[in-house]
């Protein structure tokens, strides 16, 4: 199947980038919604990353006509109930800085000790095509959160988000080593091999 372009429903700069690295091979297609001029506030009201990033998906594929591929991603801690979840990016208000948020994940965490601490990034992939077919993958991540903000690699979460086998946090992870383990690179790579079986050479 000839394909020109994927679009990727997102907005933030710092994702659109760890997606560039991860799909380098068909990057000449990948183009983000700003590149496309597409300026569009999409109501993700899923209770599940999978709704959400479907609605995403669904949403610029029928704006556009073009196959689309949109994430939903977030943190889950286990000691505040898997919160933020699906809520990550609005968890405290969408516009607060994420220096508070995770202040304010340290602080409900204060009297977690060791193992209470872990936490997961989930990351959900959904592509959307013209003839309504969906697909989607999941990739996930296991860690435990911080007791400080460190490093400066990622954005997000990434600065509390620590990775035992690395005794790193996200965020100073090297990129290519932040890539290949992240939830996201998972979810990536595990939709390529699903595009590929479409037959869309990826």
């Amino acid at each position: 199947m000839e394909v020109n372009k994927i679009i990727f429903a997102t907005g933030n700069e710092g994702k659109m980038k760890e997606i560039r690295e991860i799909m380098h091979d068909i990057s000449h297609k990948i183009k983000s919604l700003k590149e496309e001029g597409l300026e569009v506030h999409i109501e993700e009201n899923g209770t599940t990353f999978e709704e959400n990033a479907i609605i995403k998906a669904k949403t610029i594929c029928e704006m556009t006509g073009e196959i689309v591929m949109a994430d939903d991603s977030g943190l889950e801690v286990d000691y505040m109930d898997k919160q933020p979840g699906v809520y990550s990016a609005r968890y405290l208000g969408e516009d607060t800085p994420y220096s508070i948020k995770n202040a304010a994940i340290i602080k409900n965490l204060e009297n977690a000790k060791g193992d209470e601490r872990s936490a997961r990034f989930v990351c959900v992939i959904a592509t959307a095509f013209p003839d309504g077919r969906i697909l989607t993958s999941r990739g996930t991540i296991e860690g435990l959160i911080d007791y400080q903000e460190r490093g400066e690699n990622g954005f997000g979460y990434d600065p509390i988000f620590y990775v035992p086998e690395y005794s790193l946090t996200s965020a100073q992870l090297e990129p290519d080593v932040k890539n290949r383990i992240s939830h996201r690179g998972k979810a990536l790579r595990l939709m390529k091999e699903k595009l590929k079986n479409e037959g869309i050479d990826c």
